[in-house]
């Protein structure tokens, strides 16, 4: 906006004060209207300079000259212009005095100064000022678009607009997650705006609405997706809006919403792709499984894996960060659970039982086998121990079995398996003469006894020799020694 400062300063000798010891002040002009009315306020709006030749209070007593300047006042005029040579030669006293005591700046618009020359100054200001607010307001909203394609959208796009407004920025959901604010230290005012939203948020017809809040007003907008109101932006300027201001909020509002939209049909894109790593690792198509997990960071698997299997009425609906709640709300339930099944999506439902993959790295903790209370009447959960991926379709049965047949409102924690004796015997299984398992098998349940155990298979003392030996160089460990023997006796009994 073109202030009377500005445009003394183009106007040089043509306009100025009536006085040179004092400065021209930076008052805002909505405009330059010329009136010899003795009362022209019915014709203005507030904020105009007013030029005159004097004519309504040339010759006027004094009263009547400060009631001209006090209407004047009272209509909030920016300025009022005396131009000499026509009503008058001079600045009266009396217009001095009154002007001087009621705080309105008196101009001198000297001889021979047509006032439309005023008045073009004015308007080529006024020109000039726009086109530079446009080409402001352009880089604004340019901003704000390039801010919607970074790494962190809502971030960027609250810094584009407070940084715009001179101000502060807040994206709230409504879901109760953590706000972003810009800057920083705007976040001292979250208190207070969390109390505003909250009564806000109880009128769904609301879509915006002003707020003081520490002395300012504070606008509020709620961002919706579709029908659905996801979150808040609140902005604060410590000034009055323009129109241009509102255009920016209003632009800040519509990305936010497309920001939300493109994070949850991610989200969604995500589960299902989370979705279908469980399914490949449940039956047994690990390097598929692997292949998926090297596209998507985001889902983290090691060699190493548990399954969490829950059961009961409505668990099947809930996402990962549900469940994580009400896994969390089960009493006696250790904390690095909650914290694994809500880190991790990789999870499908078969049969009406979820099965949820939980990275090892942090959750492996050997736990004795029984059962702890959960407090959901409803509920019943397995947790099995940490085995290698290509051992998870196996342990699926066990899980789904301890679920189904579980207390209804507790946990069973399976007994912790002997991986390494598990790796053996699927090592000895996968080799081409199919008797080296249940020839081991016999050898350790006859405790070594070459005899009992060559009688029993059917073979000579000799060919059981060597099919241990073939045994023992393929697991790498001797079954006379007692420690690799009670292992791999365990399993095979387990299995």
């Amino acid at each position: 906006m073109v202030t009377l400062k500005q445009l003394c300063n183009r106007l040089a000798g043509e306009l100025r004060l009536t006085r040179d010891d004092i400065a021209v002040p930076a008052t805002p002009l909505s405009g330059v209207h010329i009136s010899e009315l003795t009362d022209p306020t019915p014709y203005l709006e507030g904020g105009e300079l007013l030029l005159t030749t004097g004519i309504p209070i040339t010759g006027a007593p004094l009263e009547a000259v400060d009631a001209y300047v006090e209407r004047l006042v009272d209509k909030k005029i920016a300025a009022l212009g005396l131009g000499l040579g026509e009503g008058a030669d001079e600045v009266s006293p009396a217009l001095l005095e009154a002007c001087e005591r009621r705080g309105l700046p008196l101009l001198l618009v000297p001889r021979a100064v047509p006032f439309m020359h005023v008045s073009r100054g004015y308007w080529e200001l006024v020109g000039k000022t726009e086109q530079s607010e446009i080409a402001s307001r352009v880089g604004l909203q340019l901003a704000l678009s390039t801010a919607a394609t970074r790494a962190h959208p809502t971030e960027a796009i609250l810094g584009s607009l407070a940084q715009g407004l001179g101000g502060w920025a807040a994206y709230v959901p409504a879901d109760g997650s953590t706000e972003t604010v810009w800057p920083v230290g705007a976040r001292e005012l979250m208190p207070q705006l969390r109390l505003e939203m909250a009564r806000f948020s109880r009128v769904e017809t609301i879509s915006s609405a002003t707020f003081p809040l520490n002395g300012a007003d504070v606008v509020e907008h709620s961002i919706m997706v579709g029908r659905r109101r996801v979150g808040y932006l609140a902005v604060g300027s410590g000034r009055r809006l323009q129109k241009a201001d509102r255009q920016l909020i209003l632009t800040s509002c519509m990305l936010l919403s497309l920001t939300v939209q493109r994070a949850q049909d991610g989200s969604r894109a995500e589960a299902k792709l989370a979705a279908t790593v469980a399914t490949l690792l449940f039956t047994g198509h690990i390097a598929a499984a692997r292949v998926v997990l090297t596209e998507l960071p985001a889902l983290r698997v090691g060699a190493f894996a548990r399954v969490l299997a829950v059961r009961g009425e409505g668990t099947a609906g809930l996402n990962a960060s549900e469940l994580a709640l009400a896994v969390a709300a089960l009493a006696g339930v250790p904390q690095w659970l909650e914290l694994s099944v809500a880190r991790s999506p990789i999870r499908c439902v078969i049969d009406g039982t979820i099965f949820v993959v939980l990275d090892d790295g942090e959750s492996a903790r050997k736990g004795e086998s029984g059962s702890v209370d959960i407090g959901r009447p409803t509920t019943t959960a397995a947790l099995g121990t940490a085995v290698p991926l290509e051992r998870l379709s196996v342990v699926l049965a066990d899980l789904d079995r301890a679920c189904r047949g579980g207390t209804p409102g507790s946990l069973t924690v399976l007994a912790a398996a002997d991986v390494q004796a598990t790796g053996w015997i699927e090592t000895l299984a996968a080799q081409p003469r199919g008797d080296l398992v249940e020839t081991v098998r016999v050898y350790l349940a006859h405790r070594g006894n070459w005899e009992r155990a060559a009688r029993q298979l059917g073979i000579h003392r000799n060919s059981l020799r060597n099919r241990i030996a073939l045994a023992s160089e393929l697991i790498g460990a001797d079954l006379d020694d007692p420690d690799s023997a009670a292992h791999l006796w365990l399993a095979l009994r387990a299995d």
